[in-house]
Formats: C-alpha cells, sequence, structure tokens
C-alpha cells in the first residue's frame, strides 16, 4: 500500500533480535529522535519508515518477510553497507562536517576511497529506489541525514511528483573545509541535497555554511537571505525549480523527559551518586566518546580548576559519562582509552583518601545519565563541533536544583542559549576552568533563573512538533 508520508533514515524505529531457536522478535529502538518522529507518523495515515537492516537479525527479518506495521527495513549488501557507512559516512563526511582532519595526515583519496564512494552512491540509491516505490502521487517525503544525501536528487530524477525535504542533523562544513573533498564529490553532494524542496538544518550558522558551499561550483545561482527562511538557490541540473534552505531546531519532550528521569531505576541511580557525591558540588557532562564532543579539554580545564583554585579541591567532583562509540574505528578506540587515562592521571594527582575528583563511567548507561542530569549543579557542554546537542538542553529541563551551563561557541545550541549560559572557546582550556569557576560560585538564585529560561527554550521545538514544522514547509507553496 502506498504511503502520502515517508521517512528515510539510516537507523529505525526498532531492531531485531533472533534467539536460539530461530524466533524473531523485535524491540523499539531508544533516543528522543526516535521516539519523537515515532510519535508524529503515528498521527499521519499510511506513513512509513524506511531504513537500512543493520544485524544480521535485521537482515534474517527482511528474507523472511517479517515487519512491523509502518517500518520497511532494507536489505542492503553488508559489503556495501560498511562502505558507505563507515569509510564513507563516519570517516569522510562526518569528519569534514565537524572538521576533524588531522590534515598534514589525512584525508587520503585513493582506489579505495572511490570504491567506497561508489558504495555510498549505491546505498543512498537502495533508499531512493524505495522510495519511490513505496509513495503516493505527490506525497511528502523526510529524508534524515548525511547518510542519505544524495537520496533528494535520486529520487528527484525518479519521482518529479513529490514533496521532499532533507534535514542535516551534523553541521555543515566550511567553505575551506569543504574544498578538501574531490570536486566530484563536492558536485554530487550538492546536487544530491537540492534535489529536495527543503534542506533543513539546527542552525542559521549551519544553513549559511550550506549556502557558501553553493559558490564552489558554477551553476548554483546567487544567495538571498529572507529572515527564518535562509535563501532560495537555483540548480542548473533542476532548471527553474529552487530549493527552500531553513532552520528547524530540534528541542526536547520536556514531559517525556521528566518522566523517564523519575523512573524507579532512575532513582536508584541516583541514589548511588549521591552517595558517591557525598553533599559535593556535581559538574556533569554526558557524551559518547566522538571526537568532536571535546572530552579530553573539558577534563583538561577541570584539572586546571583545581590547581588554579585549589579551594574546591574536596568540595566538587566531575561526573564524567562518555559512552565508548564507534569502536570499530582505531581513532575513536584510541581516544576512548585517552579519556580513561586522563581521568585516571586527574585522580592520581589530585585525589585524597576521601575524595575522587573524577568519576568516569564509559558504559552506555541511560539510567546512570539521566540521575546524572538531575544532580547537576553545572553542566559542561563543550564540543569543537556540533550540531546541536541535545544533552544541553535535557539537563536544564531535570535538574532538580537547576544547573549552570557552560557551553561552548562550536554546540549547534549555543545559537538559541548562549544568552544564559556561561560561553566559552572550545579549544580555550583556561577559559573553560574560569567558566567553571564562575558557575560553581553563582548565586542560587541567579542560577535557577538562568536555568529556567534555559528549559523554555530546550522545549520550544519538541521532536514532533519539530518533524510537524518539516511536514508544513513541504506542504506550503
Amino acid at each position: 500500500m502506498a504511503s502520502q508520508v515517508l521517512v528515510a533514515a539510516n537507523r529505525g524505529p526498532l531492531s531485531y533480535a533472533l534467539d536460539a531457536d530461530g524466533t524473531l522478535s523485535a524491540r523499539r529502538g531508544g533516543g528522543g529522535l526516535v521516539s519523537g518522529l515515532s510519535a508524529a507518523l503515528s498521527r499521519q495515515p499510511e506513513a512509513l519508515w524506511i531504513c537500512a537492516a543493520l544485524s544480521d537479525a535485521d537482515r534474517e527479518a527482511v528474507r523472511r518477510g517479517v515487519s512491523e506495521p509502518g517500518v520497511r527495513m532494507l536489505d542492503i549488501d553488508p559489503a556495501v553497507y560498511d562502505d558507505a557507512y563507515n569509510a564513507i559516512a563516519n570517516s569522510v563526511l562526518w569528519f569534514t562536517h565537524h572538521h576533524l582532519y588531522d590534515v598534514p595526515r589525512e584525508p587520503v583519496f585513493d582506489a579505495a576511497f572511490h570504491r567506497a564512494w561508489e558504495s555510498y552512491v549505491a546505498y543512498n540509491r537502495s533508499f531512493a529506489e524505495a522510495l519511490a516505490e513505496e509513495a503516493e502521487q505527490g506525497a511528502r517525503v523526510l529524508v534524515q541525514d548525511y547518510h542519505l544525501a544524495l537520496v533528494p536528487g535520486m529520487l528527484r530524477v525518479l519521482r518529479p511528483d513529490l514533496l521532499i525535504a532533507h534535514f542535516t542533523h551534523t553541521p555543515w562544513a566550511s567553505y575551506d573545509y569543504l574544498r578538501i573533498l574531490p570536486s566530484y564529490v563536492r558536485e554530487e553532494l550538492l546536487w544530491g541535497m537540492l534535489g529536495a524542496d527543503v534542506v533543513g538544518f539546527h542552525t542559521h550558522a549551519w544553513a549559511r555554511a550550506f549556502l557558501d558551499a553553493m559558490t564552489l561550483d558554477d551553476g548554483h545561482g546567487v544567495a538571498t537571505a529572507d529572515g527564518e527562511e535562509i535563501a532560495h538557490r537555483r540548480h542548473e541540473a533542476w532548471g527553474d525549480r529552487t530549493t527552500s534552505v531553513r532552520v528547524f531546531p530540534l528541542g526536547v519532550d520536556g514531559d517525556e523527559l521528566r518522566k523517564l528521569a523519575h523512573r524507579p531505576e532512575v532513582n536508584d541511580k541516583l541514589a548511588a551518586l549521591r552517595a558517591e557525591v557525598a553533599g559535593r558540588k556535581a559538574i556533569v557532562r554526558v557524551d559518547r566518546t566522538e571526537l568532536s564532543k571535546n572530552i579530553l579539554r573539558g577534563l583538561l580545564a577541570y584539572r586546571e580548576l583545581l590547581t588554579v583554585h585549589p579551594e574546591w579541591r574536596g568540595r566538587v567532583v566531575h561526573l564524567a559519562s562518555a559512552y565508548p562509540s564507534r569502536q570499530d574505528l582505531a581513532v575513536y578506540r584510541s581516544y576512548t582509552q585517552a579519556v580513561r587515562e586522563l581521568a585516571a592521571e586527574i585522580n592520581t594527582e589530585l585525589g585524597t583518601p576521601d575524595w575522587q575528583p573524577v568519576l568516569v563511567s564509559v558504559e552506555d548507561d541511560f539510567a546512570r545519565s539521566l540521575a546524572a542530569y538531575r544532580l547537576a549543579d553545572v553542566a559542561l557542554v563543550n564540543p569543537v563541533r556540533d550540531g546541536m546537542n541535545l544533552v544541553a538542553k535535557e539537563i536544564p529541563v531535570v535538574s532538580e536544583a537547576g544547573c549552570v551551563l557552560v557551553l561552548s561557541t562550536g554546540a549547534g545550541a549555543y545559537e538559541e542559549l548562549r544568552e544564559d549560559a556561561l560561553t566559552v572557546h572550545p579549544y580555550d582550556v583556561t577559559e573553560t576552568a574560569a567558566a567553571l569557576h564562575a558557575a560553581l560560585s553563582m548565586p542560587s538564585a541567579e542560577r535557577a533563573e538562568r536555568t529556567k529560561r534555559l528549559a523554555a527554550h530546550a522545549t520550544a521545538l519538541p521532536p514532533s512538533t519539530w518533524f510537524e514544522s518539516q511536514l508544513s514547509a513541504l506542504a506550503a507553496p
């Protein structure tokens, strides 16, 4: 049955498990975005979510014809998927948009890269063909993220009748950084994105960076600013059709988040953390061990705080949750290990028999993270470059006594939250240490007022409303 509203994303709203007896069972995916999109799609008749089969169990479900209502998984060849996801999306596009390359050494665009790029093209084509097959005449299609940057252009060729949006959850690379990519890769990325009617970003900064990219090659027209609708862009491949570049700053569902944060298992974790913190101030960070999150400089800033302001020794604890990320890539394994080692160094150098300065967790423990949110006096969010960073929005929503947000200018959330946060340059360890001192010293009344305003901004565009806003943008003339 054809669908009037479709979502395409690498990850779907569910995954399968294969039991020893061959039984397949489905479980819902986690995370605010999946929950929000699932809730929004539930209100859309005949909506469909198209995603990749990520595991052997997922692929087995596709082969057996097992499916859940409103979901279609694509059984993409594992070697093609690995090249598209790991060799291109995570190792090239992610590094480009987050400005992560060690330029004297990388990237290297050799024969292996060119073969992997062909896999990325094939992976995107699989999604475009599935969307073309499943969509009703004039259906609205929302394509998610840098994994699927080519899909809008491919789908436009297959189904020119469709209304297509693409949303990028990462930053968009600066003009100079995008020039690192081979010219044909840049051209294919822009061709793909400009196949959409609406291209969305979390912030005006990332939208402007995308518009700057248009000047890298001929034939893309001239940008014009127009309030919230950043610009319209003509692409010669599509004739007179234009692409609207828009800003949709994703927020959090405050009611749902507070409900999750007060479940019994979170209460148990909170009691354990309170025992460890023992009445001291708590500086909280929750991140994946992702290179862009800047965890190491955050730890260095905390060490400098304790060195320059020794009065905080024994009076503060840094609760650092750093979930291992992308451990199939050597650079990420090395970074995760570096986080462990630096935390241990700080504890050895500055700790005492009755005080451990850093309590670090490198396990994916969502209940512990929510407990830390509730306990936070200070939230440290200092990414080098981040599409949004929902942690910066989540902690003020559930912090029980109110918290001071120390936020880097590299976070997408900076655009909305900077007036009520203490903002820092992501590379400046000394400035970050000074901000931590100011945050710990802030009067409780000011802290409470700042937290209230931060929470209001954070919940302004929860996932379901964020999704509906993009659908409305597609429906507009």
